[in-house]
């Protein structure tokens, strides 16, 4: 008899963006890239290309409903990657949907501004964002989005303090990326709190000269979701996925996609 397989399923929840280069379509080629089977709902579609975002349109919460029953009653995954909610009654429906289909390596990429500056969820959605954050195995915020969770202002020096702080606060695992801060050597640095050991990780990576880094935010959560629906701890999953999506920074970094920042060449292992 022939023994059936599985296949690694990850479940994206994010908005679209029509460039192609973050959100869903992102998430889709960072999950097939390290080998998962991608599955999507998709909250929001956005206007927006290598220059910004132009408009946003968010899905019915009927329609995201309809879209998260569809796929949690028939697909078991093994990790679940959630990107944009732009607003409380999304965050609250995506909640108690997971929740009563009992997820567990759900990850969270705290959207809040897209790497123009353009904002990408009301006030009132962080606020409800921020009740969501306990239910993740692990939320990884750049530094803006940080600033924004725990009201403090972030430097180098108090990086792994305030990654703790987060992790205490909302009671979850923590990847604080330093890909905004401007280091002053050739690495960037970020770092890794482990909720349950209360371990803290210095994770190095080459500093990559490129413009072409729309949606390494959600290629980075997208891939440690993978990663974990494939076994691996929190600590392996991070850092192999910062290892993909360094090296899928340095390929891209000399394609070009569009008039502004271009992605990440998620294909090129």
């Amino acid at each position: 008899m022939i023994q059936k397989k599985t296949y690694d399923s990850v479940l994206s929840i994010a908005g679209s963006d029509s460039g192609g280069c973050a959100g869903i379509q992102a998430d889709i080629k960072s999950i097939s890239a390290c080998g998962g089977y991608a599955a999507t709902v998709i909250t929001a579609s956005t206007a927006q290309n290598t220059t910004g975002v132009f408009d946003i349109f968010p899905m019915s919460i009927n329609h995201i409903e309809n879209q998260l029953e569809a796929v949690l009653s028939d697909i078991n995954f093994g990790a679940i990657k959630v990107g944009m909610l732009n607003s409380c009654e999304i965050i609250d429906i995506v909640t108690n949907k997971l929740i009563l289909y009992k997820q567990k390596n759900i990850v969270i990429d705290p959207v809040m501004v897209s790497s123009s500056g353009h904002k990408l969820i009301s006030d009132s959605a962080i606020v409800c964002l921020k009740k969501m954050l306990p239910f993740s195995k692990i939320v990884t915020p750049n530094i803006p989005e940080a600033e924004l969770l725990i009201g403090k202002v972030i430097s180098y020096d108090n990086m792994p303090e305030i990654t703790v702080d987060i992790g205490n606060k909302y009671r979850t695992s923590v990847l604080l990326k330093g890909g905004h801060y401007n280091f002053q050597e050739e690495y960037i640095f970020d770092f890794l709190y482990l909720h349950d050991s209360k371990k803290i990780i210095k994770i190095k990576n080459p500093k990559i000269k490129s413009k072409n880094i729309h949606g390494t935010g959600c290629s980075l959560s997208s891939s440690i979701a993978t990663y974990l629906s494939k076994g691996l701890n929190i600590e392996n999953s991070v850092k192999n996925a910062c290892k993909y999506v360094n090296k899928s920074i340095r390929s891209g970094a000399n394609i070009i996609l569009g008039k502004g920042k271009g992605p990440i060449n998620h294909f090129d292992l």
